[in-house]
């Protein structure tokens, strides 16, 4: 197997100098690991190559002087099961293994670095953070959108940062290098590191990002409330829409956690509602034959069959057009003009699911993300993300997570199941071409 053509490298803030004084003696150092990169992990790759990867842990010699060393945390974007497990990780492995006497948390954001919105930074200790794994969401709050690199790094420099974490998705780490570039320009000696953070899970060379596995736990519900529904009347429709602006990964594993979908709708197959392999006629089809039928749609399918919107949100995102209120609308329409009596149960969890608190599986992983954070900010690394591939914790480059957004790869084995397990083959792009 041949080499991939990755720039893989680590920056780093200066030679390490510093005897650790870490009781495990597991060092790191000098450890690669070797990743088989595919079309599935990242970058639409065709042929599979091997990557090798710097490894995450403690290293022996650090660069900081940790006793007197100074940190920041701060979380953007949309909430997320777990975000409160990694910030808790970070403070209790800074403040229990390394002695780091000071942490900030900084408040709703990158707004909270920006003296005009008059956030003030709240100060982390193991008693603070001691139960907010407990809860979902943030205990520092969250914002969109950009904010002046510049002005960040001011903030950072006047309160004598050492090492700052990001906890974020695409558009954060995309900040974070901006933050790191700044740094750089300015010859300041403060570690950026990210903690990649998307419910979506589309971050390149991550293949499941903290928190996906409580979202599709949590999506399953709603699938089987709207299964109940759609079964509790004639010709009764179940209908919901989940996280996937881009990338259709909770909706498609949620479908195999719960085999009562008959149909799923994600952003990378493009269907068509009417005509031969048409959704429309298919679900007049599963109705007459069945009487109820579910159909679980991610937010960024079908946007090709709706007016194409030119506004933004706050995070430079595209605002999507209503895929489920297209649905209700055609599917009502179609069903009508057959004369087939019929019910549809409209379900969106949305905000119930990246409210909760996060389940054990990324308990764990949140835990590791944290701490191999800090091991990683004290050996004096930065412009990386800490981040778990094939079973392994390795540290990856801001650039690379940051290239392009991971997308459900129709070619893979996933989807394969997914269209076995609901039967859809028959839809118009829903398989790949030959």
């Amino acid at each position: 197997m041949e080499k991939c053509a990755l720039d893989t490298a680590i920056s780093t803030l200066g030679p390490c100098k510093l005897e650790s004084h870490l009781p495990y003696r597991t060092w790191a150092d000098n450890k690669k690991i070797q990743v088989v990169i595919d079309g599935e992990l990242g970058d639409g790759s065709t042929e599979p190559c091997r990557a090798s990867f710097e490894a995450a842990g403690p290293r022996q010699k650090l660069y900081f002087d940790s006793s007197r060393a100074k940190c920041a945390i701060v979380t953007c974007g949309g909430l997320c099961p777990g975000i409160n497990d990694v910030i808790r990780a970070i403070v209790m492995e800074a403040h229990h293994a390394y002695h780091v006497p000071s942490i900030l948390g900084i408040r709703y954001g990158l707004e909270g670095f920006i003296p005009k919105y008059g956030h003030a930074p709240m100060e982390l200790t193991p008693s603070r953070v001691a139960d907010i794994h407990l809860f979902g969401g943030t205990i520092l709050g969250s914002s969109r959108g950009p904010q002046p690199a510049d002005q960040i790094v001011d903030t950072l420099e006047r309160s004598n940062v050492n090492a700052l974490f990001v906890i974020g998705g695409d558009g954060t780490m995309k900040a974070a290098m901006a933050i790191s570039a700044e740094v750089r320009q300015r010859g300041l000696k403060i570690s950026v590191i990210g903690i990649p953070k998307t419910i979506d899970n589309d971050i390149n060379y991550i293949p499941q990002s903290f928190g996906f596995e409580t979202a599709v736990c949590k999506a399953t519900e709603a699938i089987e409330c709207a299964h109940t529904e759609a079964c509790g009347t004639p010709n009764g429709i179940g209908l919901v829409k989940l996280m996937g602006r881009e990338s259709g990964f909770i909706a498609a594993q949620a479908t195999l956690a719960l085999k009562e979908v008959n149909f799923v709708l994600i952003p990378e197959a493009p269907f068509s509602l009417e005509g031969p392999g048409g959704l429309l006629p298919a679900v007049e089809e599963r109705l007459r034959d069945r009487g109820h039928c579910v159909i679980v749609t991610a937010e960024g399918a079908g946007q090709h069959l709706l007016a194409h919107h030119t506004e933004t949100d706050a995070s430079g995102n595209r605002v999507l057009g209503n895929v489920a209120d297209l649905l209700k609308m055609e599917i009502s329409r179609y069903l009508k003009e057959h004369k087939l009596p019929h019910s549809i149960k409209y379900i969106d969890p949305s905000y119930i699911i990246r409210s909760v608190p996060a389940q054990a599986a990324d308990k764990v992983y949140c835990g590791f993300l944290g701490q191999y954070a800090v091991h990683a900010a004290m050996a004096g690394r930065t412009d990386m993300v800490v981040a778990k591939i094939q079973e392994r914790y390795v540290h990856l480059p801001l650039q690379l997570v940051t290239r392009t957004r991971r997308r459900l790869n129709i070619y893979s084995d996933l989807w394969r199941a997914v269209l076995e397990s609901t039967g859809q083959g028959m839809l118009k792009g829903m398989l790949p071409p030959a």
